[in-house]
């Protein structure tokens, strides 16, 4: 039994559908928001859809799996938030998030799409006071990499089963075998390269498995801040949930992986930001890589 499960027979105050299910082991497929899920919804086998907290889960088969479908909502919270419901909901085997991001690394282009290694919240921070000598740091608030102005970055203190004190820890994993997976079927798969019969990428779409992806409470648009962020974690993406869910996923032990397909280039493109231009390819190249991904998953 689940522990949400538990809770509403104890409480009597949850849909019977979600206390009366037999528990499947299924995989968590997760977007932040709509447009990025509809393909991954529109491919589900015997979809039944139930609600918890006002979140929709929408259970099924897709390309051979088991899973739930459901969107985290925009931004860290929303996301730690989503993750450990559908965690306390359901009997989840791993987690999965298929969307878009901004890219980081100015060797990649808008439609490729980023498997990243590890995930770590960027914004996680003291925010120094200036001084005539400069920002001064705290003594008690201890910060792990190069300062952007008054911003300084620093690491978060976790805990989960099996470790007896607090550990401080700023990059979360993904897990190495579902990596290994990705790397494996990246190769095969062909992505979209235009959004319309005038807007075309400027080259085909790769894919890039492992290396670094950060997130924050930031959409971010500013090719600064964006030159910053690659040099201090030698980040390939940007995004606005990966970390959250990558750090709820570690602190309850379940794989994790992410699959974030460049719809902008985070302040670094030429005239206004992209995102509008190709975000649905860029989601569609994700969710294309998610299916072939789950299809060869054990």
């Amino acid at each position: 039994m689940t522990r949400l499960a538990a809770l509403c027979l104890a409480s009597l105050a949850c849909p019977a559908a979600l206390w009366a299910q037999e528990p499947v082991p299924r995989v968590a497929v997760m977007s932040a928001f709509a447009p990025e899920w509809g393909m991954l919804v529109d491919a589900l086998e015997g979809a039944e859809s139930q609600s918890a907290n006002g979140v929709s889960f929408v259970t099924g088969r897709l390309a051979g799996q088991d899973v739930v479908l459901f969107l985290s909502g925009i931004s860290m919270v929303n996301a730690a938030m989503t993750t450990q419901l559908a965690l306390d909901t359901f009997d989840i085997s791993a987690i999965v998030f298929s969307g878009i991001a901004g890219g980081v690394d100015p060797s990649l282009h808008i439609g490729d799409v980023v498997v990243a290694g590890q995930w770590g919240s960027y914004l996680e921070a003291l925010l120094a006071r200036e001084t005539e000598d400069g920002y001064m740091q705290l003594p008690f608030v201890p910060t792990d990499f190069p300062n952007y102005g008054m911003i300084f970055p620093k690491s978060v203190e976790v805990m989960r089963e099996g470790i007896e004190a607090p550990e401080r820890k700023f990059w979360f994993e993904a897990d190495p075998g579902l990596l290994a997976t990705a790397e494996t079927v990246a190769a095969e798969v062909e992505f979209e390269s235009c959004a319309a019969e005038d807007d075309c990428l400027s080259a085909p779409p790769e894919v890039v498995v492992g290396g670094n992806g950060v997130s924050g409470m930031a959409f971010l648009d500013n090719a600064d801040f964006r030159e910053y962020v690659f040099d201090t974690f030698d980040a390939q993406v940007v995004d606005m949930e990966s970390a959250a869910v990558a750090q709820v996923a570690w602190a309850n032990q379940v794989p994790f992986i992410a699959f974030r397909s460049l719809s902008d280039l985070a302040g670094g493109g030429e005239g206004e930001n992209e995102m509008g231009t190709f975000f649905a390819l860029a989601a569609a190249n994700s969710a294309t890589l998610v299916t072939a991904f789950l299809a060869a998953m054990e």
